[in-house]
């Protein structure tokens, strides 16, 4: 049976003195003075990782070679070495780690025989608000530990909601999945006291308003509050929702030039290999192609499959952009001089879903700063970008079977 441990900093340090929690940052820093691999008693291997406030982290294990996998959101290995963390290989036979993805970092130990967890827990001091991790290992039929064995659904990237399969799409049903960019620990861009992460919520939140109350779309967000959520994991949530249209929403802000004025991307041409092979070392391969389970394909098989897909999806989604464009120049804008470009922003990479980044102005623009601190400017922009999706996939529908044939 697989197992995730992921524990919530809020939940974790709830108990916690206010001047602890004061003084606690986003990254917690791993003590070698507290960190040992030891095998014991009984047959028993004990993992300890002493931490310097309590993270949020999951585990896991794999087979084919045998390792136990940590993730930690997110830990500071500097000053650990892999010799002071093992000191002597025994059933674990290695140790590796460091950064992972944004805001992650692993913990990987190399096992020479079937080892399972049999207790997991991190204990966090009232006081100081320093954690430990510790995890309890006993030997495990081989059998037993390869059915359990796999990478669990990224829950904290592709956030709790992504983790619950979707319901069946009917044919006639329209997803879209709408992703405000930045949040948490990554505030975006910054001017005049204005987070790009705030705004991009409102907005975000608005524009499914306005999409819910039109009847014709089913809507989910990537993030409904100040979470930070990776780039891949915004992508995963996308396919697990079974997203007709994926749509992330930024501002950012130039320290040169004068860009202003909202701006449409799609996929680039030249970033579709990068993002091919992006998708397929940094996704679940049952997963990033809708009614294809690639985990079993090697990597020229999965690039093939996924670029036939994007030479369908492609299109649709310069076609999304288009009529996106279209609605927010009739609503009054403003639009970029150039309002339709191409890059290869990972949030893009999905091959089987239409997928636009919008940058809804640029906070450096103090015409686009003031207009997304108006309520009333985000309300008119976001239906207009609504009126759009709709216009889209009305459009979408009846080029389907020409498609088709």
């Amino acid at each position: 049976m697989r197992y995730v441990i992921l524990l919530i900093c809020a939940l974790v340090l709830a108990g916690a003195p206010r001047a602890g929690a004061q003084e606690l940052t986003g990254l917690a820093r791993v003590d070698p003075a507290r960190s040992r691999i030891s095998d014991g008693w009984l047959g028993k291997t004990k993992l300890v990782i002493g931490l310097s406030q309590g993270v949020p982290f999951r585990v896991f294990h794999l087979d084919g070679p045998k390792r136990l996998v940590i993730d930690f959101r997110e830990a500071d290995w500097a000053g650990v070495s892999a010799d002071s963390l093992l000191p002597k290989a025994g059933k674990v036979t290695a140790v590796r780690f460091g950064p992972f993805r944004p805001g992650w970092s692993r913990l990987v130990l190399d096992l020479a025989e079937p080892l399972l967890p049999s207790n997991i827990g991190m204990k966090v001091n009232d006081s100081t608000g320093a954690a430990t991790l510790e995890v309890d290992l006993v030997a495990a039929k081989p059998e037993a530990f390869a059915a359990g064995a796999g990478a669990p659904l990224d829950a904290e990237w592709a956030t709790q909601a992504a983790q619950i399969p979707p319901e069946p799409k009917s044919d006639d049903s329209f997803v879209v999945v709408i992703d405000p960019g930045h949040g948490g620990v990554d505030p975006g861009a910054v001017r005049d006291g204005v987070k790009e992460k705030d705004l991009m919520l409102k907005v975000a939140q608005a524009l499914a308003e306005a999409l819910r109350r039109s009847g014709q779309a089913e809507v989910v967000l990537t993030r409904t509050d100040d979470r930070f959520v990776s780039l891949p994991g915004r992508v995963d949530m996308a396919h697990a929702a079974g997203a007709d249209l994926f749509i992330s929403l930024h501002a950012d802000a130039l320290s040169e030039g004068g860009a202003s004025g909202a701006t449409v991307y799609t996929l680039a041409d030249d970033a579709s290999d990068a993002a091919t092979a992006q998708l397929a070392a940094q996704h679940n391969r049952a997963d990033i192609l809708a009614g294809a389970d690639l985990s079993g394909s090697d990597d020229q098989v999965t690039g093939v499959l996924l670029d036939l897909a994007r030479q369908e999806t492609a299109p649709r989604s310069e076609q999304a952009a288009a009529a996106l464009i279209a609605a927010m120049k009739a609503s009054g804008g403003p639009m970029n001089s150039h309002p339709s470009r191409q890059a290869g922003f990972s949030v893009l990479t999905s091959a089987d879903v239409p997928s636009l980044l919008i940058e809804i102005g640029f906070l450096s623009s103090k015409r686009d700063l003031a207009n997304l601190r108006d309520p009333v400017w985000r309300a008119v922009m976001a239906s207009a970008i609504a009126d759009g999706i709709l216009a889209w996939r009305a459009s979408d529908l009846s080029q389907r079977p020409l498609v088709r044939q």
